[in-house]
């Protein structure tokens, strides 16, 4: 009979102790152990190569759990050793379960990089480094590579207008030869077989498009005379005169930051200073819109040669098709110019 008691308070102890430690198990998997006060959300961010001991690092000195051991006993029952790089949407009273979930399989958030005031390969690239793992010098260098244009059918010049300007979701450790091959593949699907149709149809392979539509973008934001302009570089290129464009001058000097284009700057030797060199520049000095390169593609035919910005600053031009009509626009131009005290 004794006996008996004594195995029954035995039980009852194991019983109990079993109890506590299912119920602090369950508490470790299931309570919340991310506290974000007053946030909805933060982004976790774990580099390519790191391993499970970076992780509890990065989660410990960032901030993203209230107890680390608690995380690390969660993972320790649950196998998780793996880890998957990437950007991963932590939610605020997040459950070791739920946390250790979404890392196990790599459930990370896309991220919005959008491409445009790009001017040049390393503008580019610094964009992407903001906003993406990969570092800028090395995006440069893949970018630079010969070997790497022609694979995509582009040179030094003309690589950049593969990347059309626009918003994508890509993955934040996404790396430099996928991105670059999403990219080739957004080029294809834009350029269609219509778009392609209007290309071979004014005369131009489709990095020259690019190339004009970078020049029409730089001299007018605004849409709705985006394809006029576009029809003066028409003539032109049709008549065999200079495109004489200033956007390119200034891409020749390298100083984004001219206001004026001044009679020095015009005496800049480089294949871009339109006002030297006939027909398009190499490549293009700016990733245009899709809208400025459907412009290009749908240029208004008219009899202007010329054009100039309006003395009001609304961002509107002045057209002409004589050079003295125009000259009369460029003297109204430059005289609010002064009147501003824009000199360069």
């Amino acid at each position: 009979m004794k006996f008996i008691k004594i195995f029954t308070i035995i039980i009852v102890v194991v019983s109990l102790i079993g109890g506590l430690w299912a119920y602090n198990t369950y508490k470790e998997i299931y309570n919340s152990n991310v506290d974000f006060k007053n946030k909805e959300y933060r982004y976790l961010l774990v580099p390519t190569g790191s391993n499970f001991n970076d992780l509890c690092l990065i989660l410990e000195e960032k901030g993203f759990v209230v107890n680390i051991n608690s995380f690390k006993k969660t993972a320790n029952l649950k196998s998780f050793i793996n880890v998957k790089p990437g950007r991963y949407k932590v939610l605020n009273k997040m459950t070791n379960n739920a946390l250790i979930s979404m890392l196990r399989i790599g459930d990370q958030s896309a991220i919005n990089i959008t491409f445009n005031n790009v001017r040049t390969i390393a503008q580019l690239a610094g964009k992407i480094s903001r906003n993406l793992e990969l570092d800028s010098v090395e995006v440069v260098k893949y970018f630079n590579d010969k070997e790497i244009q022609k694979k995509y059918g582009f040179n030094s010049s003309t690589f950049i207008s593969m990347f059309i300007a626009n918003t994508y979701q890509v993955f934040w450790n996404v790396s430099i030869s996928q991105l670059t091959k999403r990219m080739a593949a957004e080029y294809k699907q834009f350029w269609n077989d219509n778009r392609i149709a209007k290309a071979k149809k004014i005369g131009m392979s489709q990095s020259e498009v690019s190339t004009l539509a970078s020049i029409v973008q730089l001299e007018s934001v605004k849409r709705d005379e985006q394809d006029k302009i576009a029809g003066v570089y028409m003539n032109r290129l049709r008549i065999g005169m200079p495109l004489q464009a200033d956007p390119t001058v200034i891409f020749a000097v390298g100083d984004f930051t001219i206001k004026r284009v001044l009679k020095k700057h015009l005496e800049t030797d480089s294949p871009y200073n339109t006002y030297k060199y006939r027909g398009l520049p190499p490549g293009p000095i700016y990733l245009a819109s899709p809208n400025t390169i459907d412009a290009v593609l749908n240029y208004q035919t008219h009899n202007y040669i010329y054009f100039c910005a309006k003395e009001d600053f609304s961002g509107y031009h002045s057209f002409a098709s004589s050079y003295n009509q125009h000259i009369n626009n460029a003297r109204r131009y430059q005289r609010a110019l002064n009147k501003r005290k824009i000199y360069k």
